[in-house]
């Protein structure tokens, strides 16, 4: 479809590695990474393996129900990390696309009592979202298709 973006995996692969170096460039040092299940599972295993940062953390946040589809607002799912996990952190989040910002934005509020830092990495941003992420691979206004979601679950 014309109004989507395809991701391959190895357009992934490729994404991983220029953030951390972007990253890596910028002098930034997380003590952890923080991934916004399920969409930021993938690039945070890369980025923490190239950063060689073994502190991870996932929060679980439901907001997208389908394509363009989503709910009100998005909604921190337990098991969520502890303060104590988080105190005085520099913390990356990372997440597969900042659409609305939405969801990053309540991930930072949630960090922002405790932390000593927050940056954001993902793979697109959206114009239309209310988060500028510090790194980026790519921007598009476009629905994207990733690679570990374009294909129906499996069924028994």
């Amino acid at each position: 479809m014309a109004d989507r973006k395809n991701l391959t995996w190895a357009d992934f692969g490729r994404a991983g590695r220029e953030l951390a170096v972007a990253i890596a460039r910028d002098g930034y040092r997380p003590d952890l990474v923080l991934t916004v299940a399920r969409g930021g599972l993938f690039l945070a295993g890369s980025l923490s393996y190239a950063l060689d940062v073994k502190a991870m953390y996932l929060v679980n946040v439901e907001f997208y129900t389908g394509v363009d589809a989503r709910l009100e607002m998005p909604v921190l799912l337990p098991p969520a990390p502890q303060p104590a996990d988080l105190n005085g952190a520099r913390v990356l989040i990372v997440d597969d696309v900042a659409d609305t910002g939405a969801t990053l934005q309540l991930v930072r509020d949630f960090c922002a009592p405790h932390v000593a830092d927050t940056r954001v990495a993902v793979v697109y941003e959206k114009p239309q979202s209310t988060v500028t992420c510090e790194y980026v691979w790519s921007r598009t206004d476009k629905w994207i298709n990733f690679p570990w979601s374009s294909e129906p679950p499996v069924t028994h």
